[in-house]
């Protein structure tokens, strides 16, 4: 096996915690034999895991939350269901710290690996997850702690929810700026997971809009509300300008690789938190505007806010509809391997079966109750089919195996030819 001459990096620039520990203790001869044994160590054990471990596991938290705001707003609710969304809520509150806990090692271990991140557009738009997931956290916090611990629930809730809005916006705003100036960018290299991003900022108006309905202080929540109608303007006609995109890339270039095909579902995302926050938002407007005088020459604005969102959520989620069928007949009769990016199966559904469930309470409709019905069962069995696979996977190594950035491996002397011990 050959090794990869390349010219020194700046000592500066490499980060490889323990690598001052040669292998078997014995110190090599050759500054490359040095090298090997650096990146040996960081190939083994915890280091590997955290070295490989990429920003798409926060998928896990997003689908692991949606599950368990399914389960507990079903509409054909049961004591045992609310108990089952309750453990949900607490094993995702444990893997999200995880996840975060070992993200920020990542970043801190190994200098420059968060920039090179930021330079690969498939590793990139999966930094969007991270704000995703902690707002399924936080839709909880208000839906089980606000009515069991009141106001101070609530105010956490709303600070979580303060922190979440800038995150998402930061990755709205960066992440696709960061793909417009990386070079070798090309139509036919897209997939529908460049929508994560954009998500992030969707799935924040939708949870601002929970968040303002519990809020104590009025003029809190009206703020929240505002704010919130911004992250929608922000995120949806953003969405659909990528949506326009993966169009056209499905027209010209076909379908994706098996190894990211089933990220065909995540249209369903936007649309469908798209639809569900637009009248979570009206809902709110409605209440607030009317009793706050919000708009003094348009008494009936609230109103307005609310029947516009129920109109906005029917073409939006009649859009989904859509895109579900692409995805079902994009699967169907296909192959396709393991991996993080079957995820995709449980976030996206989730949230449009949570436009079709609030539709269902809005209008009120018995069909849409009972669609939703049958779309919480179906997101619950993939998660639990998802979850499965990945901790088969996660134990056997599978899921760690992926190599750092190649710029920043090579500026790093990694050797990707040299077999990684398990």
């Amino acid at each position: 096996m050959t090794s990869l001459h390349n010219p020194d990096p700046d000592p500066s620039q490499i980060a490889y915690p323990g690598s001052e520990t040669v292998a078997n203790g014995t110190s090599s001869s050759s500054p490359d034999d040095l090298e090997r044994d650096d990146y040996s160590v960081n190939q083994r054990g915890w280091r590997r895991i955290v070295l490989n471990f990429t920003p798409a596991w926060f998928t896990v938290n997003m689908g692991t939350g949606i599950t368990s705001i399914l389960l507990h707003n079903l509409p054909y609710n049961g004591r045992w269901l609310y108990w089952i969304s309750i453990i949900i809520f607490c094993l995702n509150i444990f893997l999200f710290l995880s996840f975060l806990s070992i993200s920020i090692l990542r970043y801190s271990m190994f200098r420059g690996v968060f920039s090179e991140t930021l330079r690969t557009p498939s590793q990139a738009v999966y930094l969007g997850t991270i704000p995703m997931g902690l707002a399924t956290i936080i839709n909880m916090i208000v839906f089980v702690c606000v009515p069991a611990w009141g106001d101070r629930a609530a105010v956490l809730a709303w600070a979580l929810w303060w922190i979440d809005a800038v995150i998402a916006m930061a990755c709205n705003f960066c992440v696709p700026h960061a793909i417009m100036r990386t070079r070798d960018v090309s139509l036919s290299s897209m997939n529908a997971s460049w929508l994560l991003p954009i998500v992030a900022d969707i799935v924040a108006s939708a949870t601002g809009a929970i968040v303002a309905n519990v809020l104590p202080n009025h003029q809190h929540a009206i703020w929240t509300v505002i704010f919130s109608y911004i992250l929608w303007g922000t995120g949806v006609p953003m969405a659909l300008v990528i949506l326009a995109m993966y169009y056209n890339r499905l027209m010209f270039h076909d379908v994706p690789p098996k190894e990211v095909i089933v990220s065909c579902f995540i249209p369903l995302g936007p649309l469908g938190q798209g639809a569900a926050g637009i009248q979570l938002l009206g809902q709110v407007a409605l209440k607030l505007f009317s009793e706050n005088d919000f708009i003094p020459r348009a008494p009936i604005a609230g109103q307005f806010f609310y029947v516009a969102g129920i109109m906005l959520a029917l073409i939006m989620w009649g859009f989904g509809l859509v895109w579900m069928f692409f995805a079902l007949a994009t699967i169907y009769r296909r192959k396709f391997p393991f991996n993080l990016s079957w995820w995709a199966f449980t976030f996206p559904l989730g949230v449009y079966t949570v436009a079709t469930t609030t539709l269902a309470q809005e209008l009120p409709s018995l069909f849409f109750k009972v669609l939703g019905t049958i779309f919480s069962v179906i997101e619950t069995c993939l998660w639990m089919m998802v979850a499965l696979g990945t901790i088969k996977y996660a134990l056997n190594g599978r899921l760690f195996k992926p190599p750092p950035t190649a710029s920043w491996a090579e500026k790093n002397k990694v050797y990707p030819d040299q077999d990684s011990p398990a």
